[in-house]
């Protein structure tokens, strides 16, 4: 479509082009492309990391559950004698407040304290039995409190912290007597006491023991089905990651496709750098030459690398790798202070130092060298 303007006296016509024939240069709708292909490959980057954020907090679930019972359950896949599944029980529960059904029996067991230990009209409170079996005379043993006085503080406690088994309280009542029993003479009041009170516990103990066991039981169930389902979270987890590291690498693959391959130039260079590595940073590189080639030996003594041959994302890596290198040894060392000429004196030497031992390592063929490496390409 063409517009013609009048011209004033004197100027020739003019000839103006409508907008509609305009068209865009050809690199505008190239570099609009690749915004659009790095926008694309940044949300997708992005969304793998959310991904991988959710993932590794699953981890850390199941490794801190599996951390917290694996001794646990070794103990009492190993123990099946009931003296020992005491503790096995105390180190399951510790920590956790105990369930409704474990406190309806500590609360019976409270009951049987009471009946057996306050008899009507002889005594009015733990600190009296506690005085007529000695007990305050009593060393603790192994931690455990040494009279009832204590059992019955420790029962009161309801913030996990407590006892959170009624096996426990069972094993310090045994612990109590048979300590007032210890340190009392066999035929001392105290001692007798001590003897008839264990007596009448293991008696009323034996009666609650089927409720006991069948809490047990319960509590068996529940870390099998806690450990079921840490072991499937922990499968699911598994393939979350698996398509995770799939995923990645086609994004990886796709970019690569976006991305211009590296010149004969670019390849030389790249070979010339990895020859002044030092031998840490070389044996790194070589392992990333060996991630995408299972073949190419990276620990052998001697090296080929064919620069040619290798894929434009393990040159690409390799790039990448060399340039953290130098931009880390291009970082000034943080100064303490001083004169600034003996700080670069220092430096200087420490640089020199370090090109010489970095010569005498990478000198190929050279007696001191670590390893030879022949570049093709």
């Amino acid at each position: 479509m063409m517009i013609h303007a009048k011209a004033l006296p004197g100027q020739s016509s003019v000839k103006m082009e409508s907008t509609a024939n305009f068209k865009e240069p050809e690199n505008a709708i190239v570099v609009a492309k690749a915004d659009d292909d790095l926008q694309h490959f940044k949300n997708l980057v992005n969304e793998m990391s959310s991904q991988v954020k959710m993932l590794e907090h699953k981890v850390q679930e199941v490794e801190r559950f599996y951390s917290s019972n694996r001794k646990k359950l070794s103990m009492y896949s190993k123990n099946k004698d009931k003296n020992r599944h005491i503790l096995n029980i105390k180190k399951h529960q510790d920590h956790t407040a105990p369930s409704e059904s474990m406190q309806e029996l500590i609360c019976q067991f409270g009951k049987i304290m009471n009946q057996i230990i306050l008899r009507k009209g002889t005594r009015s409170s733990q600190d009296s039995v506690d005085d007529d079996l000695g007990l305050h005379n009593c060393s603790e043993l192994n931690g455990k409190p040494r009279d009832f006085s204590t059992i019955k503080m420790r029962m009161e406690i309801k913030d996990g912290t407590g006892y959170n088994h009624v096996r426990e309280i069972y094993s310090d009542v045994r612990s109590v007597l048979k300590n007032a029993m210890k340190y009392n003479d066999e035929k001392s009041d105290a001692h007798v006491t001590a003897n008839t009170l264990l007596a009448k516990f293991e008696e009323k103990w034996l009666l609650l023991l089927p409720k006991v066991m069948q809490e047990d039981e319960r509590i068996e169930d529940d870390q099998d089905v806690q450990l079921a389902n840490h072991a499937r979270m922990a499968n699911d987890i598994r393939g979350q990651l698996s398509n995770v590291d799939e995923h990645l690498n086609e994004v990886k693959e796709a970019v690569l496709k976006k991305c211009r391959k590296m010149t004969t130039l670019e390849k030389r260079e790249l070979g010339k750098a990895l020859t002044q590595l030092s031998a840490d940073d070389l044996r790194q590189a070589l392992e990333i030459v060996a991630q995408s080639n299972p073949a190419f030996e990276a620990s052998a003594e001697e090296v080929d690398l064919d620069i040619d041959a290798q894929s434009e994302y393990t040159l690409r890596r390799l790039k990448y790798f060399i340039m953290d290198v130098r931009h880390a040894r291009e970082k000034p060392s943080p100064s303490v202070g001083g004169d600034n000429a003996n700080d670069n004196n220092n430096s200087n030497t420490d640089k020199a130092h370090n090109f010489k031992r970095k010569r005498e390592i990478l000198d190929v063929g050279g007696k001191t060298a670590k390893k030879k490496i022949k570049m093709h390409g």
